[in-house]
């Protein structure tokens, strides 16, 4: 990428009944976010349109028939579907659904043919999107078949990086998807992320517990004992830097996330509750592990509140954001890769 090049961010629409178009027009009415980077919206200019006014949002379009054809200065928006639309605000519809994939699969083709470099996705709800097409749990997943590379849900903010082992996982069957060889998996995608997308040369990772405790020595459950340990253990020899297990209930209240520079979490709420509780709406969802860039807010569709113009756009701006900076880290890691003696300027 030269350097007079301004970052394509391809942006996947969303659920209409929801904030995403809301919080999408509200991070692009600054202008200064064009001088940033090229915003290049899947979805409608018809319907960006009747929004913007709807939300009283200053805001210009340039319609384009594909990426490819986006222009910088501009927020460029790809019309999907020449189709009329219903909005529903707050409900949940099948055609709301199928628009959202069809945003969401073609910015992921976009993305796979180098004509953006970044993809931001708003919200979608996980049940209206299933179809004989579509019938993944989530962005993640997909992402995950379409992608090269091993995905991870990697939530970050400015202070704290918090992976999952098993992200939408049935309670019931946590522990027994966690098996060493997707510990070793799960460790190496984190490790490495730090490295290429966070400019961390040696990175320190916590794991925590799967059962209350840590199992207290086998009394609550078998798995951190039988499993956990002895894997981290065999890391540990690896030359990683990780640490743990770490009881859950203890680990975020105390303070001790803040000696390590990202925790994996073993299930979903685990990991999930602490970081959104110390995130304040400024926390972003990268899918971590894989050849390109995704990042997404970290909050859902928000459909209590759709359509009153009182979403926070807040985390969809910090997801715009961290999609940049993961994207200019990546390119200097890997130049730095290619030309390993190569003298790098000097930080001030």
């Amino acid at each position: 990428m030269k350097k007079e090049e301004k970052i394509k961010v391809g942006i996947s629409i969303g659920d209409l009944n929801g904030i995403g178009t809301e919080v999408i027009l509200k991070t692009f009415e600054d202008n200064r976010m064009l001088e940033l980077c090229t915003p290049i919206i899947f979805g409608s200019t018809k319907i960006l349109s009747f929004q913007k006014k709807q939300f009283n949002i200053q805001a210009n379009f340039h319609g384009i028939p594909t990426a490819d054809k986006a222009q910088h200065g501009k927020i460029n928006v790809v019309n999907i579907s020449k189709d009329p639309i219903t909005i529903e605000y707050g409900k949940s519809s099948e055609e709301a659904g199928k628009f959202a994939i069809k945003s969401f699969t073609e910015a992921t083709k976009a993305l796979k043919e180098d004509m953006i470099d970044v993809l931001v996705t708003a919200p979608i709800n996980k049940h209206n999107v299933q179809s004989e097409d579509f019938s993944f749990p989530g962005h993640t997943d997909y992402l995950g078949q379409e992608l090269e590379g091993d995905s991870l849900m990697l939530m970050v903010n400015d202070t704290l990086r918090v992976g999952l082992l098993t992200d939408h996982v049935a309670v019931k069957d946590v522990s027994k998807s966690i098996t060493p060889e997707l510990i070793k998996k799960k460790v190496q995608v984190v490790h490495n992320t730090l490295k290429q997308d966070f400019g961390i040369m040696k990175p320190k990772i916590a794991v925590l517990g799967i059962n209350p405790h840590v199992g207290d020595n086998g009394v609550i459950g078998k798995e951190d004992d039988e499993v956990l340990k002895p894997t981290l253990e065999k890391i540990k020899n690896e030359g990683k830097l990780v640490f743990g297990p770490y009881a859950a209930d203890s680990f975020f209240a105390s303070s001790n996330y803040k000696n390590f520079d990202a925790i994996l979490a073993a299930y979903h709420d685990q990991g999930l509750i602490p970081f959104k509780t110390l995130s304040f709406g400024q926390g972003v969802n990268f899918t971590a592990g894989l050849n390109k860039i995704r990042t997404s807010p970290d909050h859902g569709t928000a459909y209590e509140i759709a359509g009153k113009n009182k979403a926070d756009h807040n985390s969809f701006k910090e997801a715009v954001f961290t999609g940049i900076q993961i994207f200019r880290n990546r390119s200097l890691y890997q130049e730095i890769a290619k030309n390993p003696l190569k003298k790098q300027p000097s930080k001030i």
